[in-house]
């Protein structure tokens, strides 16, 4: 098996690298970073998101599996002492493959059309002024939304910025994306749901921003700022990202464990 690390940057992340190279290698493992089969995140969820986009082009072919040097993480779920154990299963290839949904979006913009994929969320905002956006679900018109701004997410990624924004957390195994707004605007003029949506596979949404705002678009930890789009859709992406799985750790549980219980510790 062939795999790679991508490691956070700071010292005990390192240290742990060359420490997880050296054992790897007693157990028949590859180094490349070119082609991996397996890639190890050594960091925390922010760190996985990193390696994710590094190798969005291969995620067909490329699984992910997390070792936190920080706090317990969604992604990034083995500590550092269980690396021994978690090299033996991936040279023993004990693991099973779990999938979890992305998220599709098309920009148009005066430059074309651009398309990316998201594992955590999508945001867009208005930089100077309020948001105002026509919002569309299967090319009907919803609403018209005013406010700070409007953040798209996947399942996995419903306990990240929109459970801050109160989204509903959504267990990864459904199909769907969720849409939160951010501080929209209501009262007796304006008016917007005010509640987040959460939409199935075979649906889409459409967003129209007001033309000539320059707004910010952010896909994960992806930052980029445009003068002027045209539209933003979102939907459920055919494809998937794949998480080696080399023992039992419940999303419930991974749940209780960040926002609850110290059974972690």
């Amino acid at each position: 098996m062939k795999f790679y690390i991508h490691n956070r940057g700071d010292e005990v992340s390192r240290q742990l690298e060359v420490t997880f190279r050296r054992q790897a290698e007693t157990h028949g493992l590859i180094w490349d970073e070119e082609k991996p089969d397996i890639v190890v995140s050594i960091g925390g969820d922010g760190t996985l998101l990193h390696a994710f986009h590094k190798y969005i082009h291969s995620i067909d072919h490329v699984a992910f599996v997390g070792v936190h040097t920080g706090n317990l993480g969604f992604y990034a779920d083995w500590k550092p002492e269980e690396i021994e154990r978690l090299i033996e299963g991936m040279g023993l290839r004990q693991y099973r493959i779990v999938e979890y949904p992305l998220l599709e979006l098309e920009i148009e913009t005066d430059a074309g059309t651009e398309c990316f994929l998201a594992l955590n969320e999508a945001t867009l905002k208005g930089i100077e002024a309020t948001l105002v956006a026509q919002v569309n679900i299967n090319d009907e018109q919803f609403e018209m939304f005013r406010g700070d701004g409007i953040c798209i997410s996947t399942p996995s990624g419903s306990t990240a910025y929109n459970k801050a924004l109160g989204g509903a957390i959504i267990h990864p195994s459904l199909e769907a994306l969720q849409v939160t707004e951010i501080a929209s605007i209501n009262n007796r003029v304006y008016r917007t749901l005010g509640s987040p949506i959460v939409l199935p596979k075979h649906h889409h949404i459409d967003i129209y921003p007001e033309a000539g705002k320059r707004l910010m678009l952010s896909i994960d930890h992806i930052y980029r700022e445009y003068p002027n789009i045209h539209s933003l859709r979102a939907n459920v992406a055919a494809r998937k990202v794949k998480f080696f799985r080399y023992r039992s750790f419940p999303f419930w549980n991974r749940v209780a464990d960040a926002f609850i219980s110290d059974r972690s510790n």
